[in-house]
């Protein structure tokens, strides 16, 4: 039998095709019309695989989702170290692919990826000894703050223009047109910095949890 001229169609080819618009485009390039031009099939050929464009959107933020490292939650890492790691792998999936963000901002759903995420900080938590009401935000919290970092540079919120910033009017802002030009070192900076402050944080309501525990 002959092979056909094309792939066939199935939901990894869909997939992909839309996680190639969303990141070059944004979510809102996302449309069953424009999926089925680029993939080169009939608009009607993609409902045997997704009833709706957010079912499509959801494999896409799952697709994410799976490339966040959770093998730190493997029982025998410490809580500290495992989110540690945990964060910065999934800014990195993140910041690969910025114009997911806000989709994946809505929660978890029912996407495989993001459930066994969800749950895999929640049990380390659990594990050491965080009451679960605490788990729950701190699985919270860790989620607002690297989704939020990845979301936006601050650095490239500044235009390479000295002028712009004039001394009379913004005293501290001389070398603010310098920013853009360190991106990367500004804003992986901030995140460093704001994530060992966030567990040095937690290390002291963990220290006052444990001490408050009874023998």
């Amino acid at each position: 039998m002959a092979r056909p001229r094309k792939p066939l169609l199935s939901r990894g080819r869909i997939v992909a095709a839309a996680l190639a618009l969303v990141d070059t485009e944004g979510l809102q390039a996302v449309s069953t019309r424009r999926l089925a031009a680029e993939l080169g099939v009939s608009g009607p050929s993609l409902y045997n695989h997704f009833t709706t464009k957010d079912e499509i959107l959801d494999a896409v933020a799952d697709t994410v989702v799976a490339q966040v490292d959770i093998s730190m939650f493997d029982g025998r890492t410490d809580w500290r170290t495992a989110l540690l790691e945990w964060a910065r792998s999934y800014r990195s999936a993140l910041t690969d692919h910025p114009h997911i963000v806000p989709f994946l901002a809505q929660g978890p759903g029912r996407r495989p990826a993001g459930l066994r995420m969800a749950d895999a900080v929640f049990g380390c938590m659990v594990q050491a000894g965080w009451p679960p009401a605490q788990a729950t935000r701190i699985g919270a919290l860790m989620r607002y703050f690297v989704a939020g970092s990845a979301l936006g540079s601050f650095a490239r919120g500044f235009v390479d223009d000295a002028t712009a910033y004039d001394p009379a009017d913004y005293p501290h802002l001389g070398q603010a047109h310098l920013l853009a030009d360190h991106q990367q070192q500004v804003d992986q900076g901030a995140f460093e910095t704001g994530l060992t402050a966030l567990l040095d944080g937690l290390a002291l309501q963990y220290a006052r949890l444990t001490r408050a525990d009874p023998p």
